[in-house]
C-alpha cells in the first residue's frame, strides 16, 4: 500500500561539493538550508541584509551591489530608539546612524565579493506581495513595524514578476556567467496576508519562475515547496503556529536537496564532520574523566586532520 505521492527527482550537475561556494538569499526558508550548510562545514554566505521575502527586494539589492551604489544618510531612518533602513532586516540596526551605514556597506561589500566567486547561488521566495512606501515611492524589503497608513500593499502579477525574475537572473550571471542560479518557492505560509492570498502569491510565484527557468541556462527549480505541500501534506510537519516547518520537514527537504545537488563523493566527509559535530556537543557525565580527555583529544586530533585538508573549516 502506498500512502505517500512523491515528487520524481533527478539529480543535476554541477553538483555541489566542498570546492564549491554557495550565496543563499531570500526568505527564512533560505537560512534553514543555510545553517545544515554549515553544520556539514560547506562554504556559504546567507543574507547578508538579513532575510528578503519578496522578489523585488532580492533585485533591489543586486542591482545596488553590481552597479556599487553605496548606502548613505538618505537610506536610513531613525525610529523607536534605533536608526533603520526600509532596504535590510532589523538584525543590520544600530541606535548610531554611522554603525548602520557601515553595516549596511559592509554587507554590500560582502554580497559582490561572494556573487564574484560562487560557484551557486540559491535564491528562496516567500510572497509576491510587496509594500510601497508612499512618501519616497519605494517598494521596501521590511516596513520595520512602522504605521500601516504610509505604505500601500500590492500584489506583484505574474508578468511583472517574470520580468523581476529575468532580471535577478541577468545580474547573477553579470558577476558570474558560471554561476548556477537554484530558484525555489518558500514553503512558509504567508498566513497574516490571508489564506486565499498566501496561496494566490506561490500561485504568482511558481507561474512566472518556471517561465523564466525554462528559458534560462543554468538555472534550476528546487521544489522545496511542493515537498512540503504534496509529499507531507501534515500538520505535525509544522512548528506550532502551524506557519513554519519544523525540523523533521526541514531535513526531509534538506535530504531531498542532497540527493539532487550533493555530489555523492562528499557524503563520507559530511559523515565525518557530522560524527565530529555530534562529538563536541556531547555533554558528558564526568568532563574531568580520563575517558572524556582521551574522547575530547581524539575529536581535536580528528577536526584538525580535516581542517589541513579543508582550511575553510573550523570547528
Amino acid at each position: 500500500m502506498k500512502l505517500q505521492t512523491q515528487i520524481l527527482l533527478e539529480k543535476q550537475t554541477p553538483t555541489i561539493n566542498y570546492h564549491s561556494k554557495l550565496v543563499l538569499l531570500g526568505s527564512c526558508f533560505a537560512e534553514n538550508m543555510a545553517e545544515k550548510f554549515s553544520y556539514y562545514k560547506f562554504q556559504n554566505e546567507v543574507n547578508p541584509f538579513g532575510v528578503l521575502f519578496h522578489p523585488v527586494a532580492i533585485l533591489d539589492l543586486l542591482t545596488r551591489a553590481y552597479q556599487n551604489t553605496v548606502y548613505t544618510e538618505k537610506d536610513v531612518f531613525f525610529s523607536n530608539g534605533c536608526w533603520q533602513s526600509f532596504q535590510a532586516h532589523s538584525k543590520l540596526n544600530s541606535i548610531s546612524q554611522s554603525e548602520i551605514l557601515e553595516r549596511l556597506n559592509t554587507a554590500l561589500k560582502l554580497t559582490q565579493n561572494h556573487l564574484k566567486n560562487a560557484s551557486h547561488v540559491i535564491l528562496t521566495f516567500g510572497t509576491a506581495w510587496i509594500y510601497e512606501h508612499i512618501a519616497s515611492k519605494t517598494t521596501v524589503a521590511n516596513c520595520h513595524k512602522q504605521s500601516q497608513n504610509e505604505f500601500k500593499k500590492s500584489i506583484l502579477s505574474v508578468d511583472q514578476l517574470q520580468i523581476t525574475f529575468e532580471s535577478i537572473s541577468s545580474i547573477l550571471k553579470s558577476f558570474n556567467p558560471e554561476v548556477s542560479l537554484i530558484f525555489s518557492i518558500s514553503p512558509v505560509r504567508h498566513l497574516k496576508d490571508g489564506f486565499v492570498e498566501n496561496n494566490q502569491s506561490k500561485a504568482h510565484l511558481i507561474a512566472a519562475l518556471h517561465s523564466v527557468i525554462n528559458s534560462t541556462e543554468n538555472t534550476y527549480y528546487f521544489p522545496s515547496y511542493e515537498l512540503l505541500m504534496d509529499e507531507l501534506r501534515d500538520y505535525r510537519f509544522y512548528k506550532e503556529d502551524m506557519v513554519h516547518p519544523n525540523s523533521i520537514a526541514i531535513n526531509y527537504i534538506w535530504e531531498k536537496f542532497q540527493f539532487i545537488w550533493i555530489d555523492e563523493k562528499v557524503n563520507a566527509i559530511m559523515h565525518e564532520v557530522n560524527q565530529l559535530q555530534k562529538g563536541f556537543a556531547h555533554k558528558p557525565f564526568n568532563p574531568l574523566s580520563t575517558e572524556h580527555t582521551l574522547f575530547l583529544s581524539s575529536l581535536t586530533k580528528k577536526a584538525k586532520a580535516l581542517e589541513s585538508q579543508f582550511p575553510f573549516m573550523k570547528f
